[in-house]
């Protein structure tokens, strides 16, 4: 309670000390607090009025070069009340900072991504906050149209059973994270012409038995599970991650060479970017679909 008065006191001092009125204009000094939402504004071509992001905002490049407000986990709400924001945007979904920037008396903007329609959902809420609804409206019919000429594409083709790993022990196949049906990466696959092999799973991302995954012998499988820093991985790191799965044979996807070793944040970051998610799953799934 001592440190929130004291921020309080703060946002006093850098005449933050009421949330910014609806009517005195759209903000022009904007934090984010996660990689999606800084996609986003860089996407509305909100980038000018962007002071502050997060050490994981790593696109587009332009942003790297904002001041950082800490990590997506454990941002600095100093350095937030620092930056003197008129709007910060948060995630309502994992890690929930909303209430705490709020007893700070900032102007805060929540929006959840959680899904394809959420996507679009926070976009539009975002470019009506910022001023822009007409380019939130483009950048979403954009979006809608990418992704049904890539559903149309495969629609063809036999569907594949997919697994996506996000996340396991580091050179051994064990503790496997998988992405389950209430994903947005679900919906990425079903887009690209696949099925999860567990989209049955109710959590977004579930960890799975080593014994469920053979049994249930995906066709193809998707491996993001070592590379939670996405920048700076080698080739070599991806080779490795492929070479770790020929020790089940059996697999269908091993024995088709359909083993994908992934360090993008295009997977992971419920953004504009989630057409460049399912464009390159289409042709992990599907290369026959030239896309």
């Amino acid at each position: 309670m001592v440190k929130i008065f004291f921020l309080s006191a703060l946002c006093c001092f850098a005449g933050l000390s009421e949330p910014r009125p609806s009517g005195s204009g759209p903000p022009r000094r904007i934090v984010s607090t996660a990689p999606s939402v800084t996609e986003i504004l860089y996407a509305l071509g909100l980038g000018d009025r962007v002071v502050g992001v997060t050490t994981f905002c790593h696109y587009p490049p332009e942003a790297t070069k904002k001041p950082k407000i800490g990590d997506y986990l454990h941002p600095s709400l100093e350095t937030i009340v620092g930056l003197r924001p008129d709007l910060v945007v948060a995630e309502t979904t994992g890690v929930r900072h909303a209430e705490r920037l709020r007893q700070l008396n900032l102007n805060v903007l929540d929006i959840d991504d959680a899904t394809i329609a959420g996507i679009y959902d926070s976009i539009r809420s975002i470019g009506r906050t910022a001023g822009v609804p007409a380019r939130a409206d483009a950048l979403c019919s954009r979006m809608r149209a990418d992704l049904d000429a890539i559903r149309a594409s495969v629609a063809r083709f036999p569907r594949r059973r997919v697994l996506f790993l996000v996340g396991r022990t580091p050179g051994r196949i064990e503790d496997l994270i998988a992405a389950g049906r209430a994903s947005h990466l679900n919906e990425l696959m079903e887009i690209a012409g696949g099925d999860s092999v567990f989209r049955d799973s109710v959590a977004a991302y579930g960890k799975i038995p080593l014994e469920e995954l053979l049994s249930r012998n995906p066709e193809v499988i998707v491996d993001m599970g070592e590379m939670s820093e996405t920048v700076g991985v080698s080739d070599a790191q991806k080779r490795a991650v492929v070479e770790l799965w020929n020790r089940y044979p059996a697999l269908a996807a091993v024995r088709e060479h359909r083993v994908y070793a992934v360090a993008s944040d295009i997977f992971v970051v419920p953004g504009p970017r989630v057409v460049d998610a399912a464009r390159a799953l289409a042709r992990m799934f599907h290369p026959e679909a030239g896309l």
